[in-house]
């Protein structure tokens, strides 16, 4: 699947904030901010997913 510089720069950056969400959970485990970060990294991925979606649908490159 041949995808554009820009489908690279949004899924990185999504998975940069999903990494350090997850980093944060590990470092404070058993606390309910570790709790919280798991949770808000599920969503990110979520959303990475329909952004990718998204550009892939309209991207004249990507589709």
């Amino acid at each position: 699947m041949k995808t554009c510089e820009r489908f690279a720069r949004i899924k990185s950056g999504y998975e940069r904030d999903i990494t350090y969400l997850r980093n944060h959970s590990q470092r404070s485990t058993g606390t309910p901010a570790a709790k919280v970060s798991v949770t808000n990294a599920r969503a990110v991925r979520s959303r990475m997913a329909k952004a990718l979606g998204r550009h892939f649908e309209r991207c004249p490159i990507c589709g």
